[in-house]
């Protein structure tokens, strides 16, 4: 970390802000009680250099933008206040911006809320700076009068600012980050019996609470014989703790989850998916408590006996449930999203991990459609994992008729209207939301009988899910800190037009940037009218797929692994 100011007397502060958790109302006022205390400063007003976690402004989050200290120098940056890190995701993301400019040489404040103060030192920590400047707003202010707000911004967030960038001194934290210690690949980290390698591993944080496998290196290796991969090859780097994802982590973590060596090559491909930058996985210790939804297509479906028909999100079918897990202990022991007394997952309340969604392909062709895979821009019959979040799964949504119009309009009131939509904000927030509807077979075929290609559903729930414009505006705050006005946001090209066609609070707009937005999947009980949905966490854990690639005697290893 760069030496820290002795005074803001005369200083050029520098403002970031992702214009979220009511970054309006404190910066403004954090502004004007700096300038009351230091007659000369000179403050940069978080506008001039935009939400600094939009990638389209400089091509890249600021974070990662190659020409960042050459803009600080340009506008004489002396230190930097940058917020703010109220969720699971965005304190992160303020954390890691912050080292980012710490390393070009300029001492900074990030204003974290009081329950995310561990997660952004555990963040600081895994870029180099385990004693970054953490300026702690007590309590959350999005549950504060704006009198309330007012008082600690200028009675206690103005001294944490301060101190962080003219005082060495280490901010401090909730908690200390527990040491983890770090075994090389073939370390044998202990010896005893289950119930102790069980202990062991739960008390370094290793496990989800549930028993696991012991991953001794004769395990590990009869997974390694799956893939033609080396053993070490690094996949990639995750964060929060930037620590490897190799082809070697890989079998550990899927003997550990319980699963069989011949799903390697799945395994590989959920790795090589969430390791795509563009599915956020360093967003997923998100607040609302997101899960991986895996979705599987492929005759791998059938050679490895997935469920794809009755209960197929039950726990209890060897490959969807083994798998699912493998990713939540991937999550946790290579990326670091971990429960209390880890600090890394901040789930709010969260939820299970989700099983495999296998897709029932047989169905599919047989009602005309092709399988989600080719919707992902494959070709039917490759075996495709996909990787989207998923806040939560629906409850029931059970249609009856004879005919696709009874079916699509109970849908639309029951998944749509009274589920989907009420995460609209995601369309006008960050302009992404690909939800999942799962449609049970016996439902999709009435659809199919009656015309509808997918495409067409899927054009028919983009037109008739809507919602006010009024609930957006109130649920945008609520959820996102964010004071927003659609039809002003229309004006000013922030949005496109349709959401600012009036500025009648009451006017209906779609919930969905587009109509391919919608993601589906056909699965489930084919004797029941019965249909699902999972809510996507918008650009976090967008859809992202990837080929799953077998050994070249594939065939011939199955017939083995069944003697």
């Amino acid at each position: 970390m760069p030496p820290r100011l002795s005074d803001l007397e005369e200083k050029t502060i520098l403002e970031l802000s992702h214009y979220s958790y009511r970054g309006d109302d404190i910066f403004p006022i954090l502004r004007e009680t700096l300038k009351k205390r230091y007659k000369n400063i000179k403050i940069i007003d978080y506008d001039q250099w935009g939400n600094f976690r939009d990638y389209r402004k400089y091509g890249v989050e600021l974070e990662k933008y190659d020409s960042l200290a050459e803009l600080l120098k340009k506008d004489k940056v002396d230190a930097v206040i940058i917020g703010i890190g109220a969720c699971g995701a965005c304190t992160p993301a303020v954390t890691r911006t912050s080292a980012a400019i710490e390393k070009c040489g300029v001492p900074t404040a990030s204003i974290i809320i009081s329950g995310f103060l561990a997660q952004g030192k555990l963040v600081g920590k895994s870029q180099g700076l385990p004693g970054i400047g953490l300026a702690e707003y007590p309590g959350t202010m999005m549950t504060d009068s704006i009198e309330q707000l007012t008082d600690k911004v200028n009675n206690t967030l103005i001294n944490n600012v301060v101190k962080c960038l003219t005082s060495a001194e280490v901010s401090p934290v909730e908690k200390e980050v527990p040491t983890v210690t770090e075994p090389g690949m073939r370390d044998i980290v202990f010896k005893g019996d289950i119930i102790g390698v069980n202990d062991y591993y739960y008390d370094q944080l290793w496990t989800d609470g549930l028993p696991i496998i012991p991953p001794t290196i004769k395990e590990v290796e009869k997974f390694l014989a799956y893939t033609s991969r080396k053993h070490e090859e690094v996949i990639s780097v995750l964060m929060h703790e930037n620590r490897e994802a190799t082809i070697w982590n890989t079998a550990v973590n899927g003997v550990m989850a319980g699963c069989r060596p011949e799903y390697m090559p799945i395994l590989i491909a959920i790795v090589e998916a969430i390791s795509v930058p563009t599915y956020r996985i360093q967003d997923s210790g998100i607040t609302p408590g997101i899960e991986p939804l895996i979705i599987i297509n492929g005759p791998i479906i059938k050679e490895l006996d997935f469920n794809y028909d009755q209960g197929v999100m039950r726990i209890g079918r060897r490959p969807n449930s083994s798998i699912g897990r493998f990713l939540k202990l991937f999550m946790r022991n290579i990326c670091g999203f971990r429960l209390p007394p880890g600090v890394g997952d901040k789930g709010s309340i969260g939820q299970n991990f989700n099983v495999v969604l296998a897709e029932n392909e047989d169905a599919v062709k047989e009602m005309g459609w092709q399988p989600y895979s080719v919707d992902r821009g494959f070709s039917a019959g490759d075996n495709i994992v996909t990787i989207v979040s998923s806040n939560s799964m629906s409850s029931p949504a059970y249609s009856a008729g004879s005919t696709a119009k009874e079916h699509l309009e109970a849908l639309n009131e029951l998944l749509g209207q009274r589920f989907l939509a009420t995460f609209s904000t995601f369309a006008v927030h960050c302009l992404e939301y690909q939800p999942v509807i799962m449609l049970s077979p016996a439902v999709a075929k009435i659809l199919a009988k009656d015309g509808y290609t997918k495409d067409a559903v899927k054009e028919y729930f983009f037109k008739n899910i809507q919602v006010t414009a009024a609930w957006i505006e109130k649920y945008v705050f609520d959820f996102h800190g964010v004071y927003l006005n659609m039809y002003e946001k229309v004006k000013q090209g922030l949005l496109p037009p349709e959401y600012g066609e009036s500025e009648d609070p009451q006017r209906l707009v779609k919930p969905f940037p587009k109509p391919k937005s919608l993601q589906i999947v056909v699965s489930g009980d084919p004797a029941r009218n019965q249909s699902k949905a999972f809510v996507n966490n918008g650009y976090i854990g967008i859809p992202t797929s990837k080929e799953i690639v077998l050994p070249d005697d594939w065939q011939q290893r199955l017939k083995n692994s069944l003697v």
